[in-house]
């Protein structure tokens, strides 16, 4: 009889607790906070242009008028979308899932291709980072001033520079809130119920939630969002491979790191390009060493890459310590050429042509739209009836939604049996962006009807108006019952 295998069992064995260590012992870990330093560069200068950009069209786009009314206003009341030309309503929301479609796969193109490109640049949690940082920086000095500042007692100065900082925090919080709820309800009007404290609870609500959402994430919580709420670092570890370029720290270069004079041959010290003089560290928003390798904290915001490319400088090294480039650059060598060759793989390309064909499909669903939208009820209550003379009559309601910003005249027409006729009027007024309905009453004589008898019979509805000097038609399918 064979003797059973014994299983491996790994030892579990306790640990002394130190004296010190007695007592209540937290599950979690104290949250140090980060100073990071201010930094000059190009992609410094690249990601402030993004703050530039999105904040203008943030902050100016509810001031915009356009054919009389604001040009981009989500007015829910009225249940109109109103973007420039468009004018959507709640049966177009297909363009929104659309949207989001287009804005995954171009999250998806650009991490396969660079990473965390979103996150360091136009995320909003970095864009008013950036902006709370700055207002900081104007009201308690640099890095190494606010440290000082925090650690000192508290005097009148640190009170006034601290009561500047809350000042402009919470004025910037607040104007964030006004624009945000300004898209949804006219911003005219929001500004001077805001003078008069006139809001409606729901304004109250969404101003005061969005400020201090804004104030919260940007002034303290800020690498805490990217690090623990935010779940695209842990996604981004499937969109990304061994060629896709992230911000990397060469290690082959920079090793062994130490610090040294600018006149020392690093050759014969045996060391490596990197001084270690830990500016990487103190100009990171999220606290990491990129000199550890990638990680999920990580936002690729290149300051690290800025910093480090004024230290060799400073050194009079080569630039580019720290870099853009991937797995198989750092470890191959590859120059910039072979880099961008082999970043055209096809997971790259399969997500580009996605994005391409859906962003046309998009464009072209939007610039074929008619301007209006039918639809056809027929009477559920009864299929059909049969009224003087023997003629047979079924009952439609027609539900005319106007996307023109102009009233429209609306021409109805049927066809698909002959003898069909409409007992109706068939033209119907539909005010601007409004919606119409049109009982329509089809009739068939007797004679006509007794092929069809006990059928359901297809027909079309035609409906018709002339928008912008063109004529647009409508054709909406439906049927029509005649009885035994």
């Amino acid at each position: 009889m064979t003797q059973p295998v014994p299983s491996r069992v790994i030892p579990i064995k306790s640990l002394p607790v130190e004296p010190q260590d007695q007592g209540f012992l937290s599950a979690y870990e104290k949250q140090v906070r980060i100073y990071p330093r201010s930094v000059k560069g190009l992609f410094s200068s690249l990601r402030w242009a993004t703050v530039w950009v999105t904040q203008v069209v943030f902050y100016g786009l509810p001031w915009m008028q356009w054919n009389g009314r604001q040009a981009v206003l989500f007015d829910l009341s009225e249940r109109r979308f109103f973007v420039f030309n468009l004018v959507l309503h709640p049966q177009d929301l297909i363009y929104l899932a659309a949207l989001l479609v287009i804005a995954a796969l171009a999250l998806f193109f650009f991490t396969a291709v660079a990473g965390r490109l979103w996150c360091g640049y136009a995320c909003p949690q970095t864009v008013y980072t950036e902006m709370f940082l700055w207002i900081e920086k104007h009201t308690e000095g640099d890095r190494s001033a606010r440290m000082r500042l925090d650690s000192a007692p508290w005097s009148p100065a640190k009170l006034g520079r601290k009561s500047a900082k809350q000042v402009a925090w919470v004025a910037l919080a607040m104007v964030t809130g006004i624009t945000f709820v300004g898209y949804f309800t006219p911003i005219h009007s929001l500004v001077g119920e805001m003078l008069t404290l006139a809001f409606s609870p729901w304004e109250w609500f969404w101003v005061l939630f969005y400020a201090a959402a804004t104030y919260g994430n940007a002034g303290y919580m800020r690498e805490q969002v990217c690090k623990y709420m935010c779940p695209y670092a842990r996604i981004q570890s499937a969109l990304i491979d061994m060629d896709s370029l992230v911000i990397a720290y060469d290690t082959g270069r920079g090793e062994a790191r130490g610090s040294r004079s600018r006149s020392a041959d690093p050759k014969s010290l045996g060391m490596g390009d990197c001084v270690d003089c830990t500016l990487c560290v103190q100009v990171c928003p999220t606290g990491i060493d990129i000199r550890d390798g990638l990680q999920n904290e990580c936002i690729a915001c290149a300051a690290c890459i800025d910093v480090c490319d004024d230290v060799m400088d400073k050194m009079g090294y080569a630039k580019g310590l720290i870099r853009y480039s991937s797995g198989h650059g750092i470890a191959q060598t590859l120059n910039t050429r072979q880099l961008m060759g082999r970043t055209w793989r096809p997971r790259v390309l399969i997500y580009g042509a996605l994005l391409l064909l859906t962003c046309v499909v998009f464009v072209a669903s939007l610039s074929m739209r008619r301007g209006f939208s039918v639809d056809v009820i027929k009477d559920r209550g009864t299929q059909a009836r049969v009224v003087e003379q023997g003629t047979i009559e079924n009952v439609y309601r027609l539900q005319i939604m106007n996307g023109a910003e102009t009233a429209q005249d609306f021409a109805v027409a049927v066809s698909g049996l002959p003898g069909l006729g409409m007992a109706t009027p068939p033209v119907l007024h539909v005010p601007a962006t409004g919606i119409g309905t049109l009982p329509v009453r089809l009739t068939l004589p007797p004679d006509m009807a007794l092929p069809y008898q006990g059928h359901t019979n297809a027909i079309v509805f035609e409906i018709s108006t002339v928008l912008d000097g063109e004529q647009r038609v409508a054709h909406e399918k439906s049927t029509f019952f005649v009885p035994r």
